[in-house]
């Protein structure tokens, strides 16, 4: 069986014996599934989870703990830093690909009710904020930048705003995982049921028209099978990252790929089930994928050039951004150039280290580049440098200083030399409420799609933020529980 293959429909006139009867069934208890399992149950449906591991949490338990928040919340408050709706509308609108304007709108108007909400289920986010460029707070700072609101040129399109709320747990030792433990708890409250070592095989429909409705999910349990009937279907399954089939069709620069991030069950299947009645899908050609180059943060006083020794990016974005523009250099090659003053290695060295050489001629003709084209690049960049301006990329003026003080150092930013790690973004195609859509944009009855199986806020790598995933995967996670408890009462 190919990792491409859509799963087969089951008629639910075929069903001679339904194993148990429910009003939603969520595929999954990671952060979406679990927080439209809860969210379900708190509106008074009986609900069921079906999760494939041996325990819940899936690949949100490896995440370092950021939800993407603002317009207000109480650590933005307290730390100190104004935002707003409207700011962070126009910040998410800015950096979408293609902004799904209903949903980019709804976040950002429940983002404040979603912060409380959250605090309410038990993290207690800390009241402090962390000044410095880095990949995560290292101890249990509450608040950073965590995306590219303060780089060019969306800090000219909406005011910035620092919005990655941390968990608090030191560093990125998988703080998310404390979500989930907050997540089985309330889950255990409501009466939910979770079924463990349990995967869902295929969705079950009421007949085989093009509009049918989803009435239930079929299942496997070691050598058990059977199938639930259920008035509506959460899938909540994870990206397809570990699916190499897929990631050979999707996004190939995984394919390349020296370590991903996810977990065994990331292999697609919920973004299939919902294919197999007729849901369509966005964005799936696109990836998160980064090799961080900070911190520390004075080596973004550099410059980034490709294997031309031109600049294509501005240094001082956000990881998944310079990495995301990488990707699109002729063969994904490029270079960090540092001079002497401004030499420090990276504190996860995720980058390699070339080497070091006495003048700019030799570096250029050691790392192959054209001559003449990386000490022009360097000499423009030194000179507008060094009277505070970037003309050419706009970066912030504290990561601006001329590269001239001999020796310089190169560290190698390619892809397959330099430590990418990387996942997918692209899911099924859902609207505000998390009903999954066929391409004509009508929602399939029963079914809903939540966290990274489903397509909403993030879109590509290059307007990611950190905390996105997790931001995106309960606050959808949390309107599709509710939408499906409400449709399965009426």
């Amino acid at each position: 069986m190919s990792g491409l293959d859509i799963p087969a429909t089951v008629d639910a006139a075929e069903v001679t014996e339904w194993s148990d009867d429910v009003d939603v069934v969520v595929i999954g208890f990671g952060i979406g599934g679990g927080c439209a399992a809860v969210s379900a149950a708190a509106a008074g449906a009986r609900v069921l989870v079906l999760e494939r591991a041996a325990v819940a949490g899936g690949t949100t338990a490896m995440a370092g703990g950021h939800f993407y928040l603002g317009g207000g919340t109480a650590v933005q408050q307290a730390t100190g830093h104004a935002d707003s709706v409207e700011e962070m509308y126009k910040y998410l609108v800015a950096v979408s690909r293609e902004p799904e304007l209903d949903k980019i709108r709804a976040y950002c108007e429940g983002s404040v009710e979603h912060f409380d909400w959250l605090e309410e289920l038990g993290i207690a986010f800390e009241r402090s904020y962390y000044p410095e460029k880095a990949v995560i707070q290292p101890n249990t700072e509450g608040l950073m930048f965590t995306g590219n609101e303060k780089v060019w040129p969306y800090k000219n399109m909406a005011v910035p705003a620092p919005r990655g709320h941390k968990v608090p747990v030191p560093g990125d030792t998988q703080g998310a995982a404390m979500v989930i433990d907050l997540l089985l708890k309330r889950a255990a409250e409501l009466g939910v049921q979770i079924r463990y070592e349990t995967g869902a095989t295929n969705l079950v429909v009421d007949g085989h028209s093009a509009d049918s409705a989803v009435v239930g999910v079929s299942w496997k349990r070691f050598n058990e099978t059977g199938s639930i009937r259920a008035k509506s279907v959460v899938i909540a399954a994870g990206g397809f990252v570990m699916n190499p089939d897929m990631v050979a069709q999707f996004t190939p620069k995984l394919a390349e790929k020296p370590f991903v991030l996810g977990n065994t069950y990331d292999d697609g299947l919920g973004i299939r089930l919902g294919e197999s009645v007729g849901g369509a899908t966005k964005h799936m050609d696109q990836v998160f994928i980064t090799a961080p180059v900070y911190p520390p943060s004075i080596l973004l006083t550099g410059i980034i050039v490709n294997k031309f020794g031109k600049r294509f990016v501005t240094e001082d974005g956000y990881h998944s951004r310079t990495s995301g523009f990488v990707m699109d250099q002729p063969d994904s090659a490029a270079y960090l150039i540092v001079d002497e003053a401004h030499m420090q290695r990276p504190e996860i060295p995720l980058i390699t280290f070339i080497d070091g050489w006495e003048t700019v001629e030799e570096m250029e003709a050691a790392l192959g580049i054209p001559t003449g084209n990386l000490v022009e690049t360097l000499n423009n960049y030194n000179e507008h440098a060094a009277n505070g301006e970037d003309p050419e990329f706009h970066k912030q003026p504290e990561f601006l200083a001329p590269q001239d003080k001999g020796p310089w150092g190169a560290f190698d930013l390619t892809l397959g030399k330099a430590m990418y790690s990387g996942f997918t973004v692209g899911g099924l195609a859902t609207d505000v409420n998390g009903e999954v859509l066929r391409a004509d944009g009508s929602a399939i009855a029963g079914l809903y799609a939540a966290g990274a199986c489903a397509s909403n806020i993030a879109q590509d790598g290059k307007g990611y933020a950190s905390g996105t995933q997790l931001g995106e995967g309960s606050f959808f996670g949390r309107r599709a529980g509710t939408h499906a408890a409400t449709s399965a009462k009426s």
